[in-house]
């Protein structure tokens, strides 16, 4: 059914003739346009213009990649279901006012015509004419309207039916789309949690690594402080003891 659907979208749109293309847009991935050219036996620049034409009301998607041996941008397409069947249901509604107010007018009004040039006046413009036609002279007769208004309410009501199938079809479309959504979400947040771990693990491995040169380097210092300390000590002691020796020999002199 959903299909279906798309295919209608696509008549709508470009026409009759390019219907075919619904079914090749309908991927999870998006399409080489060149491949779609190729399985419609058409030309590059007649599926760009239909691409382009269902584009314009936004029920396609698009990304480009580049060629590196050539150097040239290919376009690669997709069609947007959720939209394409949303754009479908409100040509639909638009359809069904349409002749949900015809079926007023003919239920609540009368209308004429003439036999001879099959010309339909409404009430006032028979009036006005004095229920003669212009174009033969011929008089005007009153419209049954009973076969008319059955085949537009029969219209009525088989649009109305397509209206609820296509509403059923964009509740699936809008849970698949939530569900992928969520697919996304998880995965997001699984590779940023083990970003995380994996700066954690980095961090920690730097830690362990940097204590063991700051514990050397100051255990080098403080072993040649302490002799420069000794040596200091050694040395005052040392000249304490020459003051003393001279000063005693001094005082012997005198």
């Amino acid at each position: 059914m959903l299909k279906k659907f798309l295919k209608e979208v696509i008549v709508i749109v470009v026409g009759k003739p390019a219907e075919d293309i619904s079914d090749l847009l309908y991927t999870k991935k998006h399409v080489n346009e060149f491949l779609i050219a190729k399985k419609l036996d058409i030309t590059i620049n007649q599926t760009r213009n239909i691409l382009y034409k269902i584009s314009d009301h936004g029920l396609v998607s698009s990304i480009r990649k580049k060629d590196k041996k050539k150097g040239w941008y290919t376009y690669f397409w997709r069609i947007e279901v959720l939209k394409s069947l949303e754009f479908l249901e409100n040509v639909l509604i638009k359809r069904k006012n349409q002749i949900n107010n015809q079926i007023n007018n003919r239920e609540t009004r009368e209308f004429y015509f003439c036999k001879s040039c099959n010309i339909e006046f409404n009430q006032e413009n028979a009036l006005l004419n004095n229920f003669t036609c212009n174009e033969c002279g011929g008089i005007f007769d009153l419209r049954d309207n009973t076969k008319l208004l059955k085949e537009l309410k029969k219209n009525s009501t088989k649009i109305g039916n397509e209206l609820n199938l296509i509403e059923e079809e964009i509740k699936k479309e809008k849970i698949r789309l939530e569900k992928e959504r969520q697919r996304e979400i998880v995965k997001v947040k699984k590779k940023a949690a083990e970003a995380r771990k994996a700066r954690e693990v980095e961090r920690k491995k730097a830690l362990r690594k940097v204590p063991k040169k700051l514990v050397k380097k100051k255990t080098a210092k403080t072993k040649k402080r302490t002799k420069k300390k000794i040596k200091k000590k050694s040395v005052e002691k040392k000249f304490k003891k020459i003051v003393k020796e001279s000063g005693k020999k001094s005082v012997k002199k005198r």
